[in-house]
């Protein structure tokens, strides 16, 4: 019985056959293969600019009103503000023949807020507000620079106040440690206050070491920073803060505040993420409400 195989040309023919067929499907599959890689980066470095942009709206949109400031960030693109947790309407006059609460006596359930002196208590009218040690309390923040709100308690022009150790818990009265008036330009119509929460304070984003590597990769961070108090004059990086990581990548980062009347302000935000020489540009504006 004889027996037959391959003879050595025939396994030379069909491997340069198989290399001709295979070199051909590369062609063709390299370009949807690489272009499934691309888009898969682009949608990475998107979904991180998103995020870290929509956390930055959420905070601003609920922050003290005049109390959002870049004008300290110097060359670093930064935004500072006071984010609120709560807040209501103080009664503007004392009801049924209320004596007001300084030093919590008297009928504390009829206290009006005063402006005339040093006041240490309000009634709040509506929902009572359940407050945390550290809790700041603002009242009539008007001024467009964002300042005003920083100030030390003991200023004059101050409209922030810290809350009494007996004003902690669940309460319609609002008790405060207040050895100082409030400026008459806190007295608004609107009769409301804002609640700072005493864990966040303060709170700041700044772009840091923005630039870009060898590689064409950004070197850059968008950073949160907060519980760092509140600084009357604004510093970047802030001092004491506890500090999260919302994006990297970056290679470039714009941020802009304009006020173009006392009601309402805009801060624009522009962050470019760059990875391997592509680079995706995120651009969204905010509407910061002013008005107290």
């Amino acid at each position: 019985m004889s027996q037959r195989g391959f003879t050595l040309i025939e396994m030379i023919v069909v491997i340069v056959i198989t290399g001709i067929i295979a070199g051909i499907v590369a062609i063709f599959i390299k370009a949807p293969v690489q272009g499934y890689v691309d888009s898969a980066r682009r949608a990475e470095l998107t979904d991180i600019a998103d995020t870290a942009v929509r956390r930055l709206a959420r905070d601003v949109r609920i922050a003290v009103p005049n109390s959002v400031r870049i004008a300290g960030c110097g060359s670093v693109r930064c935004v500072e503000f006071l984010p609120t947790r709560d807040g209501g309407r103080y009664r503007a006059s004392p009801a049924g023949g209320g004596t007001g609460c300084n030093g919590y006596a008297g009928n504390t359930k009829q206290a009006a807020l005063s402006f005339d002196a040093a006041d240490t208590c309000f009634e709040i009218i509506g929902t009572t507000i359940t407050f945390a040690a550290g809790d700041q309390i603002v009242i009539g923040s008007t001024q467009s620079d964002g300042n005003i709100p920083y100030q030390l308690p003991t200023s004059a022009t101050s409209v922030r106040r810290s809350l009494a150790a007996a004003g902690v818990g669940s309460s319609q009265v609002v008790k405060m440690d207040s050895t100082i008036k409030l400026p008459d330009s806190a007295e608004l119509p609107s009769h409301r206050f804002d609640v700072v929460d005493g864990t966040q304070q303060a709170v700041t984003y700044a772009c840091t070491n923005v630039s870009t590597d060898a590689n064409g990769t950004g070197t850059g961070q968008l950073v949160r920073y907060w519980g760092y108090g509140f600084n009357a004059s604004q510093v970047n990086p802030p001092v004491g803060a506890t500090i999260a990581i919302l994006a990297d990548k970056l290679s470039d980062c714009v941020i802009t505040y304009d006020v173009p009347n006392q009601s309402f302000g805009l801060l624009a935000v522009r962050l470019t993420i760059t990875e391997a020489n592509e680079s995706v540009t995120l651009y969204n504006e905010i509407h910061v409400n002013n008005a107290p």
